[in-house]
């Protein structure tokens, strides 16, 4: 009875861990947009922002260089030069659904 439960315990954490990864894939291109206008113009160039700084690459060239697994990674731990910009889980998911639609 007990191997049972265990059983049942593994196979609903194993449930939880895929929701859990499925969730944190989605987000939405329009809000990481915006999220990326309001946020990034002081060193990238956003796409269809009127102002932005070319310090950095522009979001196009990230699209094209990193994965999404990298850019989850990068924009959850605070690295130099960029500010610590303390996004929310929801806020990094939005960004990069926006940086994969410049792909």
């Amino acid at each position: 009875m007990m191997a049972g439960w265990i059983a049942v315990g593994l196979s609903l954490a194993a449930l939880l861990a895929a929701a859990g990864a499925v969730a944190q894939q989605t987000g939405d291109a329009t809000i990481g947009a915006e999220i990326a206008r309001r946020t990034c113009p002081g060193c990238h160039v956003p796409s269809g922002a009127r102002i932005g700084s070319d310090t950095g690459p522009t979001f196009a060239d990230i699209a094209r260089r990193r994965d999404n697994e990298y850019l989850r990674a990068f924009l959850t731990q605070p690295h130099p030069p960029m500010p610590n910009l303390s996004l929310t889980r929801a806020e990094i998911a939005n960004l990069i659904a926006y940086i994969e639609s410049l792909r």
